[in-house]
């Protein structure tokens, strides 16, 4: 009953990531893709760190707000990638490099799909803002949840077994028996 358990919990997990995984990825296209009415707009950025230099030297509330929207936009699929796969057996490293690549990729499209969008730009800076965000955010909340996860199953399975079973017990062993007399089976004789 265990088992069966653990694999609806898992299920739901897996449910739950990917409805919000789609849900975000809605508000994100929302965001970031819809037309904005601008007097003017600037050239494409494709100088890595130019843009973030640029708000750098702007005042730290507005560098705060700019740097910090562009890293929170995507940061929320550093958590919910992993969520969606369901995996809580999983490599760190491992998880954390297919999260990041993922999420680069989720970046590379939005920024190329928000570069067709009236009034606004292609900015490399956002693809490596938003993937760092993915990274971080990864990096200081998953392998919390997994190892919170991973406690609670084993404690779930130690409290699952009766105590007689917890009990390590002896396997019986099996004597060994001698070899039989060896005959020669066609002419019935004995060496």
């Amino acid at each position: 009953m265990q088992g069966r358990s653990g694999r609806r919990a898992a299920f739901r997990y897996r449910a739950t990531g990917v409805v919000l995984l789609v849900v975000h990825l809605s508000f994100v296209g929302w965001l970031t893709l819809r037309p904005l009415t601008v007097p003017w707009v600037s050239a494409e950025t494709l100088e890595p760190l130019a843009t973030i230099r640029a708000d750098l030297a702007l005042s730290p509330w507005a560098a705060i707000r700019s740097i910090g929207g562009e890293l929170l936009l995507l940061a929320p699929l550093g958590l919910l990638l992993p969520l969606a796969a369901g995996r809580v057996e999983a490599y760190p490293l491992i998880s954390l490099a297919r999260t990041v690549l993922t999420g680069a990729m989720a970046a590379l499209a939005v920024a190329l799909l928000r570069s067709e969008v009236t009034g606004q730009i292609m900015n490399v800076d956002s693809v490596l803002l938003n993937t760092a965000g993915v990274a971080l955010a990864h990096v200081l909340v998953v392998p919390a949840v997994r190892g919170g996860l991973r406690r609670r199953a084993d404690r779930a399975r130690s409290t699952a077994l009766p105590r007689e079973e917890a009990t390590p017990t002896v396997t019986p062993t099996i004597h060994r028996v001698g070899l039989a007399p060896w005959s020669d089976a066609s002419t019935g004789s004995r060496p």
